[in-house]
């Protein structure tokens, strides 16, 4: 059957929080002896902590509004429990038009289809030139325009994702080339293989095990979101569990 991941047009609202600290002059040897001590031990706790938080690979496709949703709420998740969110790319384009052949849909979600390998090529694209790291922040950038903004049919959405995360422009020539698109079939087998193709964005992998989901609006903030993450973690432990669900009622929220 064929994966359809937004039904409807949207409407996104959300924010991200900056903190900012200072520093209270000191002069002299002593003080500058306890700075060092104390940036050292930062450094050691910081990598300590690294050290001890769980990573979750996610597998996302830019186009997808219940994607980002659940995006924003590992987001949340990261900041009251010890995970670590391990982005990576998976193409709609590839499992609606490759693995199900087209079958199913409409006309207009057809072509529609056919320009969703280009955000997700641009991604590819990113990683091949700064690493995994960026798909990240290039994700926020790129979803933010689409999902937030509403500017799903704005060419200039990739250029200005681009400049906000310090890649190259030229990068957004990948949109249209088939280049990159081996690396995101690897990346994609690597979820899709496992968790079946009668599925779509997003999947995690929880403790080795990896599952649809979970499908929410609007994403959960705080503590609520981190209680979500554990009956997710409990669930991920039954070596037999394959599915809960019932049938969606709303349109995506962003609030």
């Amino acid at each position: 059957m064929p994966v359809n991941c937004w039904p409807n047009p949207l409407d996104d609202r959300s924010g991200v929080p900056a903190a900012n600290s200072g520093n209270t002059e000191m002069r002299g040897t002593v003080a500058v002896d306890v700075t060092e001590q104390s940036n050292s031990q930062s450094q050691s706790q910081s990598q300590s902590q690294s050290q001890s938080l769980e990573d979750v690979p996610f597998w996302f496709d830019p186009l997808c509004p219940w994607a980002w949703i659940t995006s924003r709420w590992m987001l949340e998740v990261e900041k009251v429990r010890p995970v670590r969110v391990d982005w990576r790319i998976m193409s709609l384009a590839y499992l609606n038009l490759v693995q199900h052949e087209g079958n199913g849909l409409s006309e207009e979600y057809l072509e529609r289809m056919s320009r969703a390998w280009g955000p997700i090529r641009v991604c590819a694209a990113a990683a091949q030139h700064s690493g995994p790291a960026i798909l990240g922040p290039l994700y926020t950038a790129i979803g933010t325009r689409l999902h937030v903004q509403g500017r799903r049919e704005d060419p200039s959405v990739i250029p200005e994702a681009l400049a906000e995360t310090g890649l190259p422009a030229s990068l957004a020539s990948a949109a249209e080339s088939t280049e990159f698109d081996e690396l995101i079939k690897s990346s994609h087998h690597e979820a899709f293989d496992e968790v079946g193709t009668d599925v779509g964005t997003p999947v995690l992998r929880i403790r080795d095990r990896a599952l649809f989901g979970p499908v929410i609006t609007p994403a959960p903030r705080g503590e609520a979101a981190g209680r979500l993450w554990d009956g997710l973690a409990l669930v991920a432990e039954a070596d037999g569990f394959f599915e809960l669900k019932r049938s969606r009622d709303r349109k995506p929220s962003f609030d």
